[in-house]
């Protein structure tokens, strides 16, 4: 089947590429208003962009239905206050993450409801999550409004990990022991990590030139 993309329905476009773009990385999002009210959501639409200032990129919706550009607490947070803290999704945490994709009330803490606690971040004002293995701290790099969608690009400026899941050699982290998960489809689909590593090295040049395969 082929999809004209300028004829499809927002949510056919949407189920088509969430379904094809996987597995993506989740980020468990922490943010702060300015009255200091914390919230926590999960979004997929997330990577990282570049290294070279250290930028990840997230895409978010604005709140669905009423007026068409009402944004989701999480990309007003951002705008008001310029920080967040992506939180790494991990196998342990995927029951506390989907509870914080809820469509609570704005005066509900998703991280009580999950039964999620904080610890300080190191640069940023916004906490991590306590149980978290590892975390970025961002500030607002930009924020792009296209057409009902925000998508959001951080400026990375601390990041923290569990010392177990450091290999001080590279520094490297040892993600065939965090335990990441992914996002599928939009049928509650996730993958895990765990026993499913393969690895795969580059082949240099003078090695291709070689013919070693």
């Amino acid at each position: 089947m082929t999809f004209d993309m300028e004829t499809a329905t927002a949510r056919e476009t949407y189920q088509l590429l969430i379904g094809l773009v996987a597995p993506r990385p989740i980020a468990l999002v922490t943010s702060m208003n300015e009255d200091g009210r914390l919230n926590a959501a999960p979004f997929s639409s997330y990577n990282y962009l570049c290294t070279d200032p250290p930028i990840i990129g997230m895409g978010v919706t604005n709140r669905p239905g009423g007026a068409p550009f009402v944004p989701k607490d999480t990309a007003r947070n951002i705008r008001r206050t310029g920080e967040f803290v992506v939180n790494v999704v991990t196998e342990d945490l995927a029951r506390q993450m989907n509870i914080c994709a809820t469509d609570f009330p704005s005066e509900v803490d998703e991280l009580e409801m999950a039964g999620l606690t904080t610890a300080p971040s190191q640069v940023v004002k916004v906490p991590r999550i306590a149980q978290a293995h590892a975390a970025l701290e961002c500030r607002e790099f930009t924020t792009m409004e296209i057409g009902r969608s925000r998508i959001i690009l951080g400026r990375v400026v601390a990041i923290y990990i569990e010392d177990k899941f450091v290999d001080p050699a590279g520094p490297y982290v040892r993600a065939e022991e965090l335990h990441a998960i992914g996002r599928m489809n939009g049928l509650g689909s996730y993958v895990k990590t765990r026993d499913a590593f393969l690895t795969m090295p580059r082949i240099p040049y003078e090695e291709w030139k070689k013919g070693k395969r």
